[in-house]
């Protein structure tokens, strides 16, 4: 699904993750990135009209980060950024089987 990237940021967000989270724009941007990310549909926060998505990616500053997105306009738009919690690495650290 991931290929190219293109992002799209809400102001408000993007100050809330540096902020609250301490995530930067361009730390949350590295993630996906990580040839090892893992992404999964986030049924939870999914509406009718726009679905979202989690992935679980290593940032540039070694950290494993939890980014909740949803695409819009052929942009990835970032709703959250920051760390992972240990359950979040865990499934991040999760081999492949099969």
């Amino acid at each position: 699904m991931l290929r190219e990237f293109a992002f799209d940021w809400d102001q408000w967000n993007r100050q809330k993750n540096e902020i609250k989270h301490g995530v930067s724009r361009m730390e949350a941007e590295t993630a996906f990135f990580d040839p090892r990310y893992k992404l999964f549909e986030d049924s939870k926060h999914s509406t009718h009209s726009e679905s979202r998505y989690i992935l679980y990616g290593k940032s540039l500053e070694n950290r494993v980060l939890m980014i909740g997105f949803t695409l819009r306009n052929a942009k990835i738009r970032i709703i959250t950024a920051r760390t992972a919690s240990r359950k979040e690495r865990a499934i991040y650290e999760e081999e492949k089987k099969g």
